[in-house]
Parts: structure tokens; sequence; C-alpha cells
């Protein structure tokens, strides 16, 4: 760690004192004061910077303060709402080809998983919720099934890396994901129609209007319908949705405004689908290990439910082929779906105070979800009510003042009636039925104390007070039908202080440097089972250093960030033994403290104006993980040795009725899941002009990774290899962006990367959940 530090503070004073780094700079004042180079509070600038040919500033709220990126001393990466249009993403799981540090999975039905600089955790029932925190127009959404259908008409999206609660509502212990929305804009009618056809029989439509209500207010409606076939051969991995967002702002004066913001999504089609894994099962990686015996190939995106992939299991050796055989276990089938709804409706009040700006921001979201899937080889459905209500109180001192703050008041509540079932034949079957209900209150506040005109001082901490109970009916079914029912029932109460202690040095006008230590938790809670059912909270304490400048007349920008995370307690999510009544076991989703970690890396982000028109980013991402402890207990319902690249040993420290088997296992050692050693994305623009105002703009990009495993079995099937992916576009733009056609491809190289993979129970072969395959289209936009 200390060569690391030492390395970045060592780069970081070369480049500071290279001849003409600061010609012509912007005055630190301006820096920092947002309002110099935006519209609105968190808006992108749409201006250049004062040097004819620079780079554009970019206003961020990752520190709940309107300000330039540059002059946020935190690690966060902002892309906005036309990046993220021109990309191709249409949800979170596409989020992640833009942030090297970001791995987003998709976990069976609506529901995903975030990973961020390798903290994160499969997330595969009810009981779940992600460690890193998806706030949506300000509102933090608890379910991981929710946080789809948010990916349009955005001002912008930033992803804060870190333990995130001295600012923030909701704590987060591994970083948050903001998704912005654009805002109503006063005195303006005009709006924007996006249509998109590609392979696949992909169709999508985004269309935004915005109406003007008087001198004080104004409406904007937003919508966007998606309609794309399959990618895998069952049909599965397709995308059908329908969202719809209003927004209305009231603002009759400069110190008070009102933000009422509602907004729907329905998610349909089949959903995610697994692809059985070639691998180590199957004996070697190109399938072939029993005669008359091939495994697919992951690139053929042959979909689980296909006969061509039942046929392949069928051949495998024992237990597979025999409880196949038999109808003790069924494979995946063709008639999974997804019929779920979410809504929501916010209200952001602002007040200046004078002496402080006020914030009040109440929220409720309700969650319908309705899904069957067989994303990991075995049926899984998902029958879930949600009703999540929360309320946000903040107050902010003036940014002319000597000592800065930031204090607020959380109060969140959650209830969830569920029931979720896992078929895997036969041979076992699990209902649970849980009740849930989450509590959570907090207060929180951030200090920046101006020690002197270049030098700061940032303090700030968060008491939250945690309350969690479930009442859960469990019951499981074997081959004579019910073999044991309970009902579990349970109550945690977590009380916890997190704090954050840093320093802000201003290096030059456009050169800063900071160091700080933070500190974050995610509380326990639940999984399914009648006894032993509970875990404890997670704690992350993060180190970092790092510095933003800008460079060459304003046309280089370089950001670098050291950091060292220390991960005690994590929480794991694997499908492991569930105890229904004492000696007997199901599979089931259990969460449990497996481990700690430690994490330790350099992240740099790099934008240089080349030429006029021309601009190259670099961003890269080096994370050394390991492990230094991660063990826990797993089953075996067929009692066969337990397949895994950890350490396995017997486990008959609890009776187990037979045939099943529990198996200890021991991967201290290994490396963080998700968690590629080496990442980075290399990406240039350059726009050419035409003459008569018409723009020729080309635009490529590609996404660099090392291998790693995505999976806790730690299995040579799951571990994704060194990869590059790349998409590119061209686009004619007509004078004042009055219209615009683009012709794209992503994922040029046609890669099938692993997204997601578990080892399924009792057969323990692996199924993959692949990324999207080669993709082109046109897209046509039209602003009026």
């Amino acid at each position: 760690m200390r060569k690391i530090l030492f390395c970045t503070t060592t780069l970081a004073s070369a480049l500071i004192l290279s001849p003409g780094a600061n010609a012509q700079a912007p005055s630190a004042d301006k820096m920092a004061d947002p309002s110099a180079n935006a519209q609105a509070d968190g808006q992108l600038a749409d201006d250049q910077s004062a040097v004819s040919g620079g780079l554009a500033d970019i206003v961020v709220t990752a520190q709940r303060r309107a300000e330039n990126l540059q002059r946020a001393a935190v690690a966060v990466s902002a892309v906005s709402g036309d990046a993220i249009v021109n990309a191709g993403v249409t949800d979170t799981a596409a989020l992640g080809r833009l942030v090297p540090s970001l791995v987003v999975t998709p976990t069976g039905g609506s529901s995903t998983a975030f990973y961020l600089r390798g903290v994160g955790t499969l997330q595969a029932n009810a009981f779940g919720e992600n460690p890193i925190a998806l706030n949506y127009g300000g509102v933090y959404i608890a379910r991981p099934n929710a946080t789809s259908g948010t990916f349009y008409d955005l001002e912008r999206v930033e992803v804060v890396k870190g333990p995130q609660g001295t600012l923030y509502g909701r704590n987060a212990t591994g970083g948050a994901i903001n998704v912005l929305p654009q805002r109503p804009k006063l005195g303006e009618f005009g709006g924007n129609v996006t249509a998109e056809y590609g392979n696949y029989d992909s169709k999508r439509l985004l269309a935004a209007i915005n109406v003007p209500v008087g001198d004080m207010g104004a409406v904007r409606l937003a919508g966007q319908v998606v309609d794309r076939d399959g990618y895998l051969s069952d049909g599965y991995q397709d995308e059908v949705g329908q969202a719809l967002r209003m927004s209305v702002l009231v603002e009759p004066s400069s110190r008070f405004s009102a933000l009422l913001v509602a907004d729907y999504f329905h998610l349909g089609g089949k959903g995610v689908g697994g692809v059985l894994a070639p691998g180590s099962a199957f004996g070697n990686s190109s399938g072939f290990a029993y005669p008359g015996y091939a495994a697919p190939r992951l690139k053929d995106r042959i979909g689980g439910a296909d006969p061509r992939s039942i046929a392949a299991l069928s051949l495998s050796p024992a237990p597979a082929g025999t409880f196949l055989a038999n109808g003790f276990v069924v494979p995946p089938q063709d008639d999974g779906f997804n019929d779920s709804s979410f809504y929501g409706v916010a209200l952001t009040v602002q007040a200046d105070l004078g002496f402080a700006d006020l914030t009040v921001l109440p929220a409720y979201r309700r969650t319908e979800v309705n899904s069957r899937f067989y994303t990991f080889g075995f049926r899984g459905i998902a029958d879930e009510d949600t009703d999540q209500t929360s309320l946000e109180v903040r107050l902010s001192s003036k940014q002319d003042q000597r000592l800065r703050y930031v204090v607020g008041a959380y109060a969140f509540k959650e209830e969830q009636d569920a029931a979720n079932a896992f078929y895997q034949g036969r041979i076992s079957n699990t209902l649970v039925q849980p009740q849930l209900e989450t509590t959570s209150k907090a207060l929180f506040g951030q200090f920046t104390f101006d020690v002197s005109d270049a030098l700061r001082i940032v303090a700030g901490g968060r008491y939250t007070d945690e309350k969690k109970t479930q009442v859960t009916p469990v019951q499981l079914y074997g081959p004579a039908g019910l073999t044991a029912s309970a009902i579990s029932r349970g109550e945690q109460n977590e009380s916890r202080f997190t704090w954050k202690a840093g320093i802000e040095v201003d290096l030059g006008p456009q050169s800063l440097a900071y160091a700080n230590v933070a500190t974050g938790f995610k509380a326990g809670g639940f999984y399914v089972g009648s006894v032993a059912n509970t875990f404890n909270p997670e704690k992350l304490t993060a180190y970092t250093i790092g510095t933003k400048n800008r460079f060459l007349d304003n046309r280089l920008q370089m950001n670098i960030e050291a950091f060292y995370w220390d991960y005690k307690d994590q929480q794991i999510s694997f499908v492991g033994p569930v105890q229904i009544v004492p000696g007997t076991y199901a599979s089931g989703g259990v969460t449990v403290n497996a481990g700690d970690a430690r994490f330790y890396g350099v992240e740099a982000e790099m934008q240089y104006a080349i030429v006029p028109g021309g601009i190259l980013s670099i961003n890269g991402l080096y994370n050394n993980t390991k492990y230094t402890s991660l063990s826990y207990v797993a089953i075996s319902a067929g009692g066969t040795p337990l397949r895994s690249g950890c350490s396995v040993t017997p486990n008959t420290s609890l009776p187990v009725a037979a045939p099943a088997r529990l198996f200890g296992v021991d991967c201290a050692g290994k490396s963080g899941l998700n968690a590629p050693k080496w990442s980075g994305t290399v990406a240039y623009e350059h726009t050419i002009e035409l003459g008569n105002d018409y723009q020729l703009i080309l635009n490529g990009r590609s996404r660099l990774s090392s291998a790693y495993y995505v999976s806790l079995e730690y299995l040579p099937e799951q571990r994704q290899g060194s990869y590059m992916q790349s998409d590119a576009s061209v686009t004619i733009r007509a004078p004042l962006g009055r219209w615009s056609l683009t012709g794209f491809v992503n994922n040029i190289e046609g890669n099938a990367l692993i997204a997601a993979s578990v080892s399924r129970p009792v057969l323990q072969t692996a199924y993959n959940v692949v990324s999207p395959p080669r993709v082109y289209g046109v897209r046509a936009n039209f602003e009026f």
C-alpha cells in the first residue's frame, strides 16, 4: 500500500509541475462555484470551458451539493444521459460497459446484483439487499428486483465508490449508483423522440416532452418502450418493457421549488436464461469427455431449455444423467416469464432559508414481482409485493462560509409479502413465504472547515438504528410429497455509528489532492430456515488518497485514486443448506458472514482533447483482491462429493437425513468475485464539421479486462477469461441538433462473457448467464 501511495503522489506531483500545466486556467473561485457552469442543481454543463478546444466542465451532486466534478474530493464516475443512449444502455446490467470498476450481474427474474471494486453479493430471493445502493432521483431503492426501467431521459448517472452514509439517506457498504432523471425546464417548450431498430428484431422508442405552465411551472413527460427477441436459442434473455415518468416542477421564486415525480415500469418477456456451462463437470473445456457427448459452447448461446442442451445434460455422468432419467430432477423448461410492475412517487421540496438550504424528500415505491425463471438450471418462482416509504430531510449550509455542512435525518420502512419457490424435481422442492418488515432511522452529517484558502478538513458521521422482523412459513417436498414444514420467526435490532475523516488541499488553480478514511456497514438480516437463519452486519473501512487535475490549457484531465479497503464479516449469498426442522435440510438461498477480505489498488481516469473536436478517454483500474478468510458449509443433496475450486472436507457437525451430506468449504486466499485485477476502458470521439453546420461524429470504445471468477464455487467453467469488447458508432447531426442518425455496433468481437453463474444443486453442473452477443442497428433522434 505504501508503494501505491508513493507512486500516486509522485506521479501527481510530476504532472502538476509540468511546464504550462496551469496556463490560462480558470480561477479557483470559478472552479469551486458550480453555478458558473450549470443552469440548475446537478446539471451537466452544456458550455465548453473558457479555453477554446478544452474539456467541458461537469457538475455532479455526489456530495449532496452541486459542484464541479474536478472539485469533488471523492471517487465518482459520471456518465451523461446522451452517452447512456448512445451506448445502448437500457438497464442497469449494461451500465458496467461504461464504468470499469462496476460489474453488474443478473441473478434471476428481474433481480440484479452490483459489484463495485469487488464489493457485492448474489441476490436470489426476497431477503436480499445490495451492498451498493441504487438511488433513483435521490430515492434509495431497496429491492434488487426493482432497479430496472429507470434508464431513459436521464441527466446523468453517477457511480460513487466507497462507503456512503455521512451524506446519504441509506447507508451502503461499497458505494452508490445515482440515477438522475431530467428535470422539467421553466419557460421552455420542446421535446425529443428517439427510435431504434437492430438485429434480434430489437425495437426501442423513447420520447420526452417539456411543457411550461405559466412562468412558475413546467411539466415533463417521458417514456420508453423496448421489445427485443431473446439472445438464447430457447427465447430467453429477451427484453420487453414499458416505462413512463411524469415530472411536475413548481418554482414560484428563486428561493423555493417543489418537484413531484411519478414513474411506472412494466417488465415482460421470458427474462434472463441460463446456458449449460462446458467445463470440468464434463471433462475438458471443449466439452468432449464421453463418447457421443459434447457440451454446448457458450458462444453458441444454446439455452438450458433447448433440446440440444437437455440431451447434453442427459449424457453426463452420474448423478446428473441418472437423476434426469428417473425424473428425480428436471431440466430447464421454456415456460419462464416476467410479469412485474414497479411504481414510485417522490416529492422534492427545496427552500432557501437564508442561512442554509433545506431539502425535504418524502417518497413511496411499490414493487409487484411475478416471474418464473430457470436462470441457474432449476425452476424459481418469485411472487412478491413490497411497499417502501422513506423520508429524507437535509440542511445544507451556504458555500460562501468557512464552515460548511450537510446534516440530515432519514426514516425508511419496507414491508414485504412474498412467495419464493425452488423446484428441482421430485427429489427436492422448497416453498418459502416470507413476510418481512424493515425499519431504519438515521442521523447523518458531514462538515468541511477551511483551515486556509488552500487547505480544508472534512469530518462526518452517521448513527443508524435498524430493525428487521420476519415470519416465514417454509415447506419442503420430496419424492413422497410433503417432507417437512415449519414457521421461521425472527427479529434483529442493530445500531451502528460510522464516520469519515479527511483532508483536501488545492495544489493549484486546477489541481486538488485529498485523503480520507471512511467506514460503512450493511445491516444483518435473515434467510430461509426455521433455525440458525440470521446473519450479522458486514463492515468496511476504506483508506483513500487521490488527486484531480487539469493541464495543458484545460485540454488534459487526469484523476488518480489509490485505495485500501478492509472488509470484515462479509455477507455472502449462495445456494446452500437450509434447515427446515432438525436433521432435515433443503437447498435454498443462504446468506452467511463467511469471511474477511482486503482490496487495494489504483484507479485512474484520463481525458485528453487531442485536437479540436477529438477527445480521447482512458480509464483504468488495478484491483488486488484477496479473501483472508472465507469458509462456509454447503450441501450435496445427492450425497456425492461436492464440486468446488476451494478446499472441501466432509462436515458431520449437524445431522442430515440421507442421502444428503454436508461439506465444509474453505476459500481463503482466493481473489474477490467479479473483481478483475486489471480492467479499463478506452474511448475516442471525433467530431468533423461538414459545412452548413452539419456534423459527422465518430465514436469508438473498448473495455478490457483480465480474468476473474464470477461465482463462489470457483469452478473452471465459472472463470471469465481476459477479454476485449468493443463498440463503435457513426452519427450525422443536423444544425442545432434538430435531428441525428446513428449506425452502431456493440460487442464487435462477438464475445460470450459470463455475467453470472451458479452450480445447480443435486446435479452440481454449472449454468451461466451470458452477456449480449454482437448487436447492431440504427438510431434516429428528433428534437423539437
